[in-house]
């Protein structure tokens, strides 16, 4: 299979938690009893290997230009197969588009901050999202999303060059 050329530096691998053993791309499928397909396979390799979450669009746009073969649904399919397999997850992004990102390790948690201009979608490893602690009785928190919204540094700065 040809390598996915992205624009995205790749970090170090780190296993899951639940499969330290499975580092590859195509064993953490296979561990989870799916099937061990191209576009599945290409798709976590590239979230694994990100440094910020990815849109559907940008996800599609990489497969093309590393001349894997794939459809809309079929995309569609492996991305949220990987998301119902914890291999990644899905991050809301601006005007109702999703965006994924590889998970590295189960207990890893970050929050992400949205430029609301140019739409770039950044991790903030530093900060993590809290539960809520005055849930009712009975309730539990299985997860916790953080975005927040703003303006990033590029933006703020054409801002600037255009005030007179």
């Amino acid at each position: 299979m040809a390598s996915l050329q992205t624009p995205y530096p790749a970090p170090a691998r780190v296993p899951d938690d639940d499969a330290p053993r499975h580092t590859s791309a195509r064993e953490r499928i296979a561990a989870r009893g799916g099937r061990v397909t191209r576009t599945r396979l290409a798709v976590l390799e590239m979230l694994q290997h990100g440094t910020h979450p990815l849109s559907h669009d940008e996800i599609a746009e990489a497969l093309a230009s590393a001349g894997i073969a794939h459809d809309r649904v079929t995309l569609y399919r492996a991305l949220d197969w990987l998301v119902e397999q914890g291999l990644a997850r899905r991050i809301a992004g601006g005007e109702r588009a999703w965006r994924f990102e590889g998970v590295r390790d189960a207990g890893h948690r970050h929050a992400h901050f949205h430029c609301d201009r140019c739409g770039q979608v950044v991790c903030l490893e530093g900060l993590q999202p809290a539960p809520a602690t005055a849930l009712p009785s009975g309730f539990q928190v299985e997860r916790a999303d953080l975005v927040l919204h703003g303006q990033c540094a590029a933006c703020g700065r054409r801002d600037e060059e255009l005030r007179p």
